[in-house]
């Protein structure tokens, strides 16, 4: 059983001590490489009472002690609940415009030969990301290409909705009448308020539960990798070994896009930047 202390805890619904929060963020770190700060700590508990409520526990100690000794089923529900999945359908727009209007046709001389595109949306959340990437392939790439999207994330309950496909009509404000037309279905009856993505969208598609920070499922050197505001969660340490398995798992000046709040600079120097945000591949 683990020690209880008595010191430092918030008074709150459930007691959360200092010795608990340590653990959660030790464990937390240890298996996924997120550095949960000091300043994490209110945002642990308010994510966390959620998961003692229905577990109808007494207290955090108590939740800390069925991590401790059931690992396995609780873990991958305490990852959902710490990670974040704030996403939109063409976030940071710049990028995709930037994908349309330059990537996308580079590719289509440098590929000639293979006719074949891999892209990569690491931390993928609910599935808005490689959607809009999905929908700008779509309308650019000729026919007869080979174009496969992986999409990943670490939270299972948010690549289960990505899967899916299905947006309550608020998601997609701001999406041209065109696209809603062309790539989602609106729902009727029951479904009424929501819309869909249209099937050729998904079958584009892989989705996949990733730890950044263990072996990944990439076949192939990747051509366009989105990793926007991931790496923010974790050390320099950790960013520098993820970069540069980014870099190994790409091909040759190929394109990096990142979060507008992230930067490369002291933490690796195979890709250049060259717009914002906006990375190409150096070796």
């Amino acid at each position: 059983m683990l020690a209880v202390d008595k010191s430092d805890s918030i008074e709150k619904e459930y007691r959360f001590s200092d010795r608990n929060f340590q653990y959660i963020r030790r464990l937390v770190g240890d298996q996924t490489g997120i550095v949960l700060s000091e300043a994490k700590r209110d945002m642990v508990y308010s994510r966390l009472a959620r998961r003692l409520r229905a577990l109808k526990l007494e207290d955090f100690s108590q939740y800390c002690e069925r991590l401790n000794k059931n690992p396995d089923s609780e873990l991958g529900e305490l990852i959902n609940a710490i990670t974040t999945n704030l996403t939109s359908f063409f976030r940071e727009n710049h990028h995709f415009e930037f994908l349309q209007n330059k990537v996308i046709p580079e590719l289509l001389v440098r590929n000639a030969a293979t006719r074949r595109l891999r892209i990569w949306s690491a931390g993928c959340s609910t599935g808005e990301e490689p959607y809009s990437i999905a929908m700008v392939v779509k309308e650019v790439l000729p026919q007869g290409w080979d174009c496969r999207i992986l999409a990943s994330d670490l939270d299972t309950e948010v690549l289960a909705k990505a899967e899916r496909g299905v947006y309550n009509l608020d998601r997609v404000t701001g999406i041209s009448n065109s696209r809603l037309k062309r790539w989602f279905m609106r729902g009727k009856g029951i479904n009424l308020g929501f819309a869909r993505i249209n099937p050729e969208l998904r079958d584009m598609i892989s989705f996949r539960r990733v730890n950044l920070i263990d072996a990944w499922p990439v076949k192939g050197p990747v051509d366009i990798l989105f990793c926007r505001n991931v790496v923010i969660y974790f050390d320099k340490d950790t960013q520098r070994q993820i970069f540069e398995r980014y870099a190994d798992a790409m091909s040759d000046f190929s394109y990096l896009f990142i979060g507008h709040s992230e930067s490369l600079f002291k933490v690796t120097e195979r890709f250049e930047m060259i717009g914002n945000t906006t990375y190409r591949k150096r070796y």
